[in-house]
Formats: C-alpha cells, sequence, structure tokens
C-alpha cells in the first residue's frame, strides 16, 4: 500500500474514532444526568428514614443504602468510560521518568502504611529523558499502584523499578500480592473485563491507550500467590 493510502486509511480511522467517542461522551453525559437526579433524591430519602428504628424503617435504610452504593458504582463506571473516550491529545514535554516516580510514591506513602504496605524504590538516577504528559501519566502510575494495594489485602511490599533498556525506559511496579491467573492475564487489558465484582473494566485498558499514546507499551506478568510485574517501556529521548 502506497504511502499515499497510508495516510487516507488513518485519517479515516482518527475521523471514525473521534466521531464514535463524541457519541460515547454524549451517552455517558445523558445518562449521569438521570443518575444524578437519583442519587440526589436517595439523599433526602435517607434523610427522612433516619430517625426510624423500626423493622420496617431499618429494611429501608439498607436498601437505599444499596441502591445508593450501585448509583456510585455506576458514576465511578461512567467517569471511567468518559476518560477512555477521550481523545488522547498529549501535552509533553521532557521528564526524568524516576523523578516523577519518587515524587509520585511520596504522595502514595501514607496510604500504603496505612494498608501496611512498604515501597521499595529501586530508582535510577542516569537515565535519559523521556516525553510525558504529567498528568495522564500520573493516572497511570495511580491506577497501577492502586490495583497493586488491592491486591495486598493484607500488605506486603511494593517495588518500583526504573531502569534502560535498549531504546527504551523501563518502570516495573511489582507487588508480592495475590496475584493474576493465566487465563485472566490475556483479558486483562480488554474493554470492561474486571477481576474484580466493583470494577468497571476500563482502568487498565485507559492504562494501556496512554502509555501507547506515549509511543509506548506495558507487558504483565504474574503468577497466583506469588505477585504481579508490570513493565512499562518509554521510548528514550536520545534513542535512535
Amino acid at each position: 500500500m502506497s504511502p499515499e493510502k497510508d495516510n487516507a486509511r488513518e485519517e479515516l480511522l482518527r475521523r471514525n474514532y473521534a466521531e464514535i467517542a463524541q457519541l460515547a461522551g454524549e451517552l455517558a453525559h445523558e445518562i449521569r444526568n438521570p443518575l444524578s437526579t437519583i442519587s440526589l433524591n436517595l439523599g433526602v430519602l435517607s434523610e427522612d428514614i433516619e430517625e426510624g428504628n423500626s423493622p420496617r424503617d431499618l429494611r429501608m435504610k439498607r436498601r437505599v443504602e444499596t441502591i445508593s452504593q450501585e448509583c456510585d458504582h455506576l458514576e465511578q463506571i461512567l467517569s471511567d468510560f468518559l476518560r477512555f473516550t477521550t481523545g488522547m491529545e498529549l501535552e509533553t514535554q521532557p521528564y526524568e521518568l524516576s523523578k516523577v516516580v519518587e515524587q509520585f510514591i511520596e504522595s502514595q506513602r501514607l496510604e500504603a502504611e496505612n494498608r501496611n504496605i512498604e515501597i521499595s524504590p529501586h530508582l535510577a538516577s542516569d537515565l535519559p529523558k523521556v516525553l510525558l504528559d504529567p498528568h495522564q501519566f500520573r493516572q497511570v502510575l495511580l491506577n497501577l499502584t492502586l490495583n497493586a494495594m488491592q491486591a495486598m489485602s493484607e500488605g506486603g511490599v511494593l517495588e518500583f523499578q526504573t531502569f534502560q533498556q535498549a531504546e527504551y525506559v523501563v518502570l516495573q511496579i511489582i507487588d508480592n500480592g495475590k496475584g493474576i491467573s493465566k487465563l485472566a492475564q490475556k483479558k486483562i487489558f480488554d474493554l470492561f473485563y474486571s477481576t474484580k465484582p466493583a470494577g468497571s473494566g476500563l482502568g487498565l485498558p485507559t492504562v494501556r491507550k496512554i502509555i501507547e499514546a506515549h509511543h509506548g507499551f506495558i507487558q504483565c506478568e504474574s503468577e497466583p500467590g506469588r505477585g504481579t510485574k508490570f513493565s512499562i517501556f518509554l521510548p528514550a529521548q536520545n534513542a535512535g
């Protein structure tokens, strides 16, 4: 296929994706409006029955609480969905990946301590810079770190490692939690697939989308009962 046809095909795919993303975003907003009304009325109803202590009132309280939790779950799914469908227009600058990760780790230390998790950083100081959109990349770090912490429900060790491999700067996030089955590893980046009952199935697909927008890629290695390692490969700025 000629370069002209390649460019035309890519442009058509971009336009089709933009149209689908716009429709999906509009649909999500249309769902969010009545959902907000439901949540608001549930709050009022909860206040109305707050003082009641009869068996009927207690049953109503439990049901209202359950419905409210499901509304919150739907709201989270919509937020994740909108984030995924948003066009990935990055604003990148050269950054030292180790410093970005170090700053992120400091913001997570209290949460880790509360979960009885030790954070163990091994961050190289002499790496070439990478082009990053810091806001988008923070979403990657936050999602992978939260997943790792949830996999270590009884505490554990969470490692962050950076190093250079060929033309890439690599970040590895390693936990010693419950691990992921071989079957699940094949699906974790699929839309709406989740191993968590309340998961949206959009977190890891969004992570991969952000990394690929940075012209990188992500790999997962895991063994049930022994932990999980995610490796993120980002092009070194001085490569080729």
